[in-house]
């Protein structure tokens, strides 16, 4: 058996500024649509809907995130305030060459640190989650050279 993880979703309620961001830490727009109708809300359970969906795609092609803004049905619960530890997914992860030049990149599209510090986990790793437009979560780990 096969199997490859093909998207992560999130929902927001700005779609310009969650693919400016996204775009900012290296994701690419692979494509941006209305998707609608009864078909739709069979798959989600949602009954008629319309949702824009963006589909971004890091660099080496491997891993995709769909940014979805329902229009309708109305949103019914916000999750983007929840502690780290709480219940249910939790974040995106990535890896990246610079963690410091990614975090400054980043809090120039209003992020913010969850720590007040990016930490160091043994000789092998430099790691931190930060909050994005909209309370989005996401981890950043950049691993150190052993050479």
């Amino acid at each position: 058996m096969t199997l490859k993880m093909d998207n992560v979703g999130i929902v927001v309620e700005d779609l310009d500024v969650a693919i400016e961001f996204f775009g900012e830490l290296g994701l690419e727009l692979e494509g941006r649509a209305m998707i609608e109708g009864p078909w739709a809300g069979s798959v989600t359970g949602l009954g008629d809907q319309r949702v824009e969906i963006a589909m971004l795609r890091t660099p080496d092609g491997h891993g995709r995130i769909e940014l979805s803004r329902f229009l309708e049905p109305d949103v019914i619960a916000d999750h983007r305030t929840a502690p780290v530890n709480a219940l249910g997914y939790l974040r995106v992860m990535f890896s990246v060459d610079d963690i410091d030049d990614t975090v400054a990149r980043l809090e120039r599209h209003g992020a913010t640190l969850v720590s007040s510090e990016i930490v160091q986990y043994e000789d092998k790793y430099r790691l931190c989650y930060v909050r994005g437009p909209e309370g989005i979560l996401m981890g950043l780990a950049q691993e150190l050279d052993r050479s």
